[in-house]
C-alpha cells in the first residue's frame, strides 16, 4: 500500500486539496500499476506562523 505524506503551509482550499490528492493517486495508480483503492494521501498543513524559509516566515511573505 504506497502512502504519500505532503507537507505544505496552511491556506488551501478544501477543493485544491482534494485536486492535489487525486492527481497524486493517479499518478502512484500509473507509474506503480496499483489499484487507486490501495493509495493513501495525506496532507500534513503548518500554519504559516510556524513555518520559516531562507529567514522568513511565510505569515511574513
Amino acid at each position: 500500500m504506497p502512502e504519500i505524506i505532503v507537507y505544505a503551509a496552511a491556506g488551501r482550499s478544501a477543493e485544491q486539496k482534494k485536486a492535489l490528492m487525486s492527481g497524486i493517486t493517479e499518478a502512484v495508480e500509473k507509474a506503480l500499476q496499483v489499484p487507486k483503492e490501495s493509495v493513501v494521501v495525506s496532507i500534513v498543513e503548518t500554519p504559516k506562523a510556524d513555518k520559516m524559509k531562507g529567514g522568513v516566515l511565510f505569515s511574513e511573505r
